[in-house]
């Protein structure tokens, strides 16, 4: 029980008990203050891109922040607001208004306390690389879209949420075109491009960011800011709220609610395998998954978006020399601290240097060299990417992730039952082939076996995929034999389906009188037989270990009663 209950134990509390000197608290101070100046002007960009103002994205960076490097499973885990949530967020506001975001996050980080108590941060791995690919290339794209209002300086009083509406308005908008907030945004971009080549260690963001404040308030340029559009940022964080809930509207955004929880549990625990790839660490799935789900109840608590490990931040952390945990609680309250400090001068930050900054997330986020490899791969991968990606853009999240994980899970059904295979003594029968691939079918000896004897030899996994294979294999066996061999060396497991395909296959050669020797079934296997197969059919068959004893008894015709089910 105890090694159990070591799993659900924070890194933070592991590395104090490790050992924790000042050498290791500067070292995170100085990797806490390096993130938080790449953090800072990223999450008034994610807020405001998300459909809310500046300061929401920054109270959303420091308590959700502080909570997830607290309490994780990661030593190195950055958490805050991300590009992956900006297309979720925005649909929620528009559609049930900033307090149903506020009851879908908190929903969501339920649902993460919930699947971390469970244990499934083990199986959010599963989640095969054509769907995230799709996903996230589809957010980079709508982010992109999103952006083309502020990074042209466009006039547009009402832009909607969906894609191709979206580009209509913005389209017809293009006469507002305003040629010094394109200029300032252009600039911006290419001078983050730069530092990003020539000075990586170079916090791109931020002195961008300032310059191009600096560059409004002297050359006092006609564009937006954060001060024009939305009046400044708060130098304070809010007080604890919960008065937006209303079980009324709990339903309705239940699946909003689970899509936020799927994208943070998918996004973080990515994040800390990047951070463990990075470091040789090892992080703790399930803890992760609560801490991620106590830190979106409390940002939704006091009015912060959604929140998740981010990777480009974490990575920065790794790069800068982060020892422990401590080095993200430090990252949040620098930001808290440049808020307290900052908050005055914020205001003249133009909105076309955020747009340029989250228009270099986008390009991120797009993973484009990712996107060609799988575009190179099988059919059944490319259809499923093309599907979650343009689902994503032309619909919804939530069916894009929902397809296409229906569709990589047929893909992993039917390329399981191609591995299932069947020799039948005579000519080998090989699983479903389309008419144009068929080869003249190979022969395989008998194992010196006389004619009546009939060895079936059965490998790969035997379940509802590959069942009907089974039962096709049977039916070709050709003339009734005196015996059937029917060996499972190389079947690691048996459904339920399977099992019934197996039962039919029993039934039919025993009542005809035929002996039926089963060898080499796997513990595993047997347990699942013992579950589904009726005893009476069992016990008619015999169960060996080992092929040799089945050749054995075959040819010396034995009637050993003993069988495994015995």
């Amino acid at each position: 029980m105890w090694r159990d209950w070591r799993l659900f134990i924070p890194k933070t509390v592991t590395v104090l008990r490790q050992g924790y000197g000042p050498r290791d608290f500067r070292a995170d101070l100085i990797a806490g203050l390096t993130v938080a100046i790449v953090a800072l002007p990223l999450a008034m960009a994610l807020a405001i891109a998300s459909g809310t103002t500046p300061d929401v994205g920054l109270v959303t960076a420091v308590i959700a922040g502080f909570l997830i490097s607290a309490l994780g499973g990661s030593r190195f885990q950055i958490g805050g607001p991300t590009g992956a949530f900006v297309v979720i967020v925005y649909g929620v506001i528009t559609r049930y208004g900033y307090d149903g975001l506020l009851m879908a996050t908190l929903m969501a980080g339920g649902i993460l306390i919930v699947a971390g108590l469970l244990r499934v941060g083990t199986l959010i791995k599963y989640i095969p690389d054509p769907v995230t690919t799709g996903f996230t290339s589809g957010i980079a794209v709508i982010i992109l879209a999103s952006q083309v209002k502020d990074f042209f300086g466009l006039t547009a009083d009402k832009v909607p949420a969906e894609f191709v509406p979206k580009l209509q308005a913005l389209w017809a908008a293009r006469d507002s075109l305003s040629v010094p907030g394109l200029a300032l945004a252009a600039a911006c971009l290419t001078a983050i491009l730069l530092l990003r080549r020539y000075a990586p260690r170079v916090p791109g963001f931020l002195l961008v960011t300032i310059a191009a404040a600096v560059a409004v308030m002297a050359l006092k340029l006609p564009v937006d800011t954060i001060g024009t559009r939305f009046g400044g940022v708060a130098a304070q964080l809010p007080m604890p709220n919960l008065s937006f809930w209303s079980w009324d509207k709990a339903q309705d955004l239940l699946p909003s609610a689970l899509t936020i929880a799927l994208l943070a549990g998918v996004e973080s625990l990515l994040s800390a395998v990047v951070a463990d790839q990075m470091t040789g660490a090892r992080h703790r799935s399930n803890i992760e998954l609560v801490a991620q789900g106590v830190a979106n109840v409390a940002s939704a608590a006091f009015g912060g978006l959604p929140a998740t490990g981010a990777i480009a931040r974490t990575a920065t952390n790794v790069r800068t020399g982060a020892r422990s945990p401590i080095a993200g609680m430090a990252h949040a309250l620098f930001i808290l601290l440049f808020m307290l400090v900052l908050a005055p001068v914020m205001k003249f930050v133009p909105l076309a240097a955020l747009a340029a900054i989250l228009v270099v997330v986008a390009l991120n986020m797009a993973e484009i060299h990712r996107f060609r490899l799988i575009l190179g791969t099988t059919h059944g991968d490319r259809a499923v990417l093309l599907a979650t990606f343009a689902l994503t853009v032309l619909v919804d999240l939530t069916v894009a992730i929902e397809v296409g994980m229906v569709m990589a899970a047929f893909l992993f059904m039917h390329r399981m039952a191609g591995l299932a295979t069947i020799d039948g003594g005579e000519p080998v029968i090989e699983a479903d082939r389309d008419d144009l691939e068929r080869r003249e079918p190979r022969y395989a000896p008998n194992f010196g076996l006389p004619s009546d004897v009939a060895v079936i030899t059965f490998r790969g996994p035997l379940f509802f995929g590959s069942a009907s294979v089974l039962k096709d294999a049977f039916d070709q066996i050709g003339a009734k034999r005196r015996v059937y061999i029917l060996r499972l060396e190389e079947t690691p497991m048996v459904d339920p389906t399977g099992a019934f395909a197996l039962r039919d296959f029993l039934k039919r050669v025993l009542d005809d009188g035929a002996q039926v020797l089963v060898s080499g079934a796997s513990r595993a296997v047997m347990r699942t037989l013992l579950r589904t197969i009726e005893s009476d059919v069992l016990r008619r068959a015999r169960f060996v270990r080992a092929f040799e004893d089945a050749k054995r008894r075959a040819m010396s015709g034995e009637e050993d009663e003993s069988n495994a089910t015995s």
